[in-house]
């Protein structure tokens, strides 16, 4: 019974993912007028796709830090009520985000989600030291250095030649890669965090979670991301195709980064810091949309922590 309510939830997680994240690596080939918003979305969720499968093989560091050993106590971090509880508060937040329209962190989701149902499974027992350091940290600088990078960036390009304001043969080729690769790195960075909840069942196949959790991005995406599409593409930020091409590479070099250190980054907060960097410089920034987006980042963590904490009341006595 819990196996299977774990499987369904971690499934919801990855369908919810997909809808809320899969465009976030190719909203600058959309907001830019590069693509069609379904050309880009089937694009960014193939490559997400690619990602996801690659990341069976590299991932090993990002399944041990959501493993949640060494932030809960053992029994915790063996029961598969508490991983329930974390799945079910994760992809409830992503779900209303995501009807909302608010591109927000599953990362994030996951992070509040451990926190609510830890607390509901062994009280003052979270060792919020280990949290901090290898979940808070990453998340909370990694907008401002993309931010940075994001400004930095264009106008570097910009005074190369490299970040036209009209489109050409070149920039589409180099606009697609760098919106691939971005893609690429968000599955392969996203992926192992919602493969780690499964690993507390020994009835389920690594690989076979990795396969499953990656279908599901991919119907996500494909079924239910056109409001976050909207917000990304159009509303965060007016851009031309030479900085809807600096805004990807920014995203794919600090994603990939990430991924290959074990930095459980959050390709929100990277391609949205990014897209606002350049929006600043090129003072096209729509703030209050802006403003919105950072309201629904800082309640993401206590949303999935309330969440979990009351799913793991549920889950808790369902185990017994």
């Amino acid at each position: 019974m819990l196996t299977t309510l774990l499987f369904l939830a971690v499934l919801f997680v990855a369908f919810t993912n997909g809808a809320n994240a899969n465009f976030k690596g190719v909203a600058s080939l959309y907001g830019s007028g590069t693509a069609s918003l379904r050309r880009a979305l089937i694009w960014g969720t193939a490559t997400t796709f690619a990602g996801s499968i690659a990341a069976m093989f590299l991932a090993e560091g990002m399944l041990k830090k959501f493993s949640a050993k060494g932030i809960v106590p053992l029994e915790l971090a063996v029961s598969p009520e508490f991983f329930s509880a974390v799945a079910i508060g994760t992809a409830l937040t992503s779900f209303l985000a995501t009807r909302f329209g608010f591109p927000v962190s599953t990362t994030h989701a996951l992070v509040g989600s451990l926190l609510g149902a830890g607390l509901a499974g062994s009280g003052d027992k979270v060792q919020f030291g280990a949290l901090l350091t290898d979940f808070i940290y990453p998340l909370f600088f990694a907008p401002a250095v993309a931010i940075i990078c994001g400004a930095v960036t264009y106008l570097v390009l910009r005074g190369l030649g490299l970040a036209p304001h009209q489109r050409t043969r070149l920039l589409d080729v180099l606009h697609y890669l760098s919106t691939g690769a971005a893609s690429f790195a968000r599955g392969l960075n996203d992926t192992p965090k919602m493969t780690a909840l499964l690993m507390v069942t020994q009835s389920l196949d690594l690989r076979w979670s990795f396969l499953a959790i990656a279908v599901l991005i991919v119907m996500g995406g494909l079924l239910d991301a056109d409001k976050v599409a909207e917000t990304l593409g159009k509303k965060v930020t007016a851009m031309d195709p030479g900085q809807g091409f600096a805004a990807s590479l920014v995203t794919a070099g600090l994603v990939t980064a990430g991924s290959l250190y074990s930095l459980p980054l959050s390709t929100t907060h990277v391609s949205v810091g990014s897209l606002i960097g350049i929006g600043a410089t090129t003072r096209q920034i729509h703030w209050r949309k802006v403003g919105e987006i950072l309201f629904a980042w800082v309640s993401t963590v206590p949303c999935g922590a309330i969440l979990a904490a009351v799913a793991y009341q549920v889950t808790s006595r369902v185990g017994h």
